[in-house]
């Protein structure tokens, strides 16, 4: 099964990347653009029959995948695992 994690700045946390791609954007002819948030996607292929998968792959996310004093992340795909 494959497993999406998603890692983004917090909202607190100032993005300048994000805020470059976003003048970028305007400058190339879209105007509307208010805000860009860069972050993470990662796509991870595990074993459904792994035991306690949805608690150590949260341990994972936050030790090792993410910052978690500048960042958030959320796990999609674990749904169908339950």
């Amino acid at each position: 099964m494959k497993v999406n994690v998603v890692v983004t700045p917090k909202a607190a946390v100032l993005d300048p990347q994000g805020a470059a791609v976003r003048d970028a954007m305007q400058h190339l002819g879209m105007p509307e653009v208010r805000s860009v948030r860069i972050g993470k996607f990662l796509e991870i292929e595990i074993d459904e029959k792994a035991a306690n998968l949805e608690a150590r792959l949260n341990d994972l996310c936050r030790d090792l995948l993410s910052n978690p004093v500048i960042e958030d992340f959320q796990v999609h795909g674990l749904e169908s695992a339950k």
